[in-house]
């Protein structure tokens, strides 16, 4: 690359430079989105569950019982 042309060599070279920052990079995010996904998740299922409880105690029937 001293004469200033550019060879196969060297763009190989750089793109497998850039692949390995890009995979790098990847694996990096993929825990942290593996993670936030799970949060999530928790937080959805404990909220439907709130929700359900909510609306169970609204429309459940009162039976009263009394002696005689």
């Amino acid at each position: 690359m001293s004469d200033g042309n550019v060879t196969r060599s060297d763009i190989e070279a750089k793109f497998r430079e850039l692949q390995s920052d890009m995979s790098d990079a990847a694996e990096s995010a993929k825990g942290k989105v593996t993670i936030a996904a799970a949060v999530a998740g928790v937080l959805v299922l404990l909220l439907v569950y709130v929700l359900g409880r909510k609306a169970g105690k609204k429309r459940s029937t009162v039976v009263e019982i009394r002696r005689l």
